[in-house]
């Protein structure tokens, strides 16, 4: 085993060991802290009520109310209202009186608590909305860059892994021989970047079985605000997976993988 699928293993072990679940007094909710990271530097919190053969699970509303603490109103603007739509609609997510529900069988509720959390994350980085230089989100830029060079793609791809659970992934590129899956990342960091070398490593066998082809990712990563570690780039080199710096999209090396 290289170091890489250690890391992962080790990320996952690490999933389980910080995620604790109370219940509260006089109540059917159970609270499942989570170790990813909020609005605040807090953890993201969930609620979940069991009622017969259906789980639901909640944020209680807090993750549209972080938002508006940092200035962010979604209704404020039907552009975010558009995006926010898109995100709960990828991740099977309702918005009930500002409060995100999303709704499962026994059964499915590893799943829906990954798209749950996965939608949240997706959400919180909405904020970036509220700064008046900021005209798009990073992955409207990565759209931008493929509608530019005339790539046919398909936006917010879904696909399921050999361990069951499904992934998002913003666009797929269909070719004769080759299916490529794209991630946009605004920044590439510790928490978003096993989950996208998980999800690319759990597609790929189940893809390439299914459409007869080779699979390949790319992460889109947005180096201007941060400057983007050798070893993040390593682990995805190591994974296969490759990489396109948004300073160096027009590098011609950069433009093949997608052209």
């Amino acid at each position: 085993m290289n170091w890489v699928n250690a890391s992962v293993s080790n990320y996952y072990s690490w999933l389980r060991e910080k995620t604790h679940i109370n219940q509260g007094q006089n109540s059917d909710w159970f609270l499942i802290t989570t170790p990813f990271i909020g609005a605040f530097n807090d953890t993201i919190d969930l609620y979940a009520k069991k009622n017969g053969a259906t789980i639901t699970i909640s944020d209680s509303g807090e993750t549209l109310s972080n938002l508006e603490l940092q200035g962010l109103f979604i209704q404020g603007s039907k552009r975010r209202k558009d995006i926010l739509d898109s995100i709960l609609v990828n991740y099977g997510i309702s918005l009930i009186n500002e409060e995100l529900q999303i709704e499962c069988r026994t059964e499915n509720f590893a799943q829906a608590k990954h798209n749950f959390l996965s939608g949240i994350t997706e959400i919180n980085d909405l904020y970036v909305l509220s700064k008046h230089k900021i005209s798009s989100i990073f992955k409207e830029d990565v759209r931008a860059f493929l509608d530019e060079k005339n790539i046919i793609y398909t936006p917010d791809f879904i696909s399921k892994g050999s361990t069951g659970l499904e992934f998002n992934f913003d666009f797929q590129i269909a070719r004769k021989d080759i299916e490529i899956v794209i991630k946009s990342f605004n920044s590439l960091n510790k928490s978003n970047l096993p989950s996208f070398l998980f999800s690319w490593d759990d597609i790929k066998p189940v893809r390439e079985k299914i459409t007869k082809k080779e699979v390949k990712a790319i992460a889109f990563i947005n180096d201007y605000e941060k400057e983007v570690k050798n070893e993040f780039l390593d682990a995805l080199i190591s994974k296969n997976a490759d990489y396109v710096l948004w300073s160096e999209r027009e590098l011609d090396k950069n433009r093949l993988l997608v052209a």
